[in-house]
């Protein structure tokens, strides 16, 4: 069975995405409310697989976790092909952006970490990259989530150690960019456990909001 290709709305019409990739501690806040340094030389990513995405609406609490968390992240999507990319050229290539949820079962984060085993059960599974539709628009300043209404993440764009640009041309030394990547780019402080039930709002100024509810 071939499963359809994951996609996103951008300005009404429609971004396949091919892959996510994710950047690691690029908020010091966020680092240090986890308990860890931040490289301010040399950024790290991981990945979620495209069929992880999934939009506003309705997500199940996964299995195998008791302890899932919410981050709130800017999402950049790429429309042109990079390699070596100039931050220049980087920035050209970003066609889009969204705010999103990066979902973790930080129970088996921990685990793995302790561990020095791959995180991958921890960040890339069904419904664990919440994004919202894509929009050309600019960005900022602010980022922010709720959940039931309380605030729980209220941060700003410009406190990212590794702008956007610099996020998306240090990962085209390392992979062949494409259109229909998304990059995730990092979640500031105040991340925290999700229950079912739970309705999240989040927001980056400028973009399409995002709802939604843990069932």
């Amino acid at each position: 069975m071939t499963l359809p290709t994951p996609s996103l709305p951008l300005d009404g019409s429609d971004f396949p995405v091919r892959r996510i990739f994710c950047i690691g501690r690029n908020y010091a806040d966020h680092a240090a409310e986890m308990g860890n340094e931040v490289d301010r030389e040399k950024p790290f990513f991981f990945t979620k697989s495209a069929h992880a995405l999934t939009g506003p609406g309705d997500v199940p609490y996964p299995p195998g976790t008791t302890d899932l968390h919410h981050e709130v992240e800017l999402v950049l999507a790429i429309g042109t092909e990079l390699v070596d990319a100039t931050p220049e050229a980087a920035a050209a290539a970003i066609v889009g952006r969204a705010v999103g949820i990066d979902m973790t079962r930080r129970d088996l984060q921990a685990e793995a970490k302790d561990k020095r085993r791959p995180w991958d059960a921890a960040k890339d599974f069904d419904f664990s990259a919440v994004v919202a539709p894509l929009s050309s628009a600019p960005a900022g300043p602010g980022i922010r989530l709720t959940v039931n209404g309380a605030v729980r993440q209220d941060g700003r764009l410009d406190q990212m150690i590794f702008s956007e640009a610099e996020i998306v041309a240090f990962l085209s030394t390392l992979y062949r960019l494409m259109p229909g990547d998304l990059v995730m780019t990092g979640t500031p402080a105040g991340v925290s456990a999700l229950q079912r039930g739970d309705r999240i709002e989040a927001e980056v100024d400028g973009l399409p909001p995002l709802s939604a509810l843990i069932v």
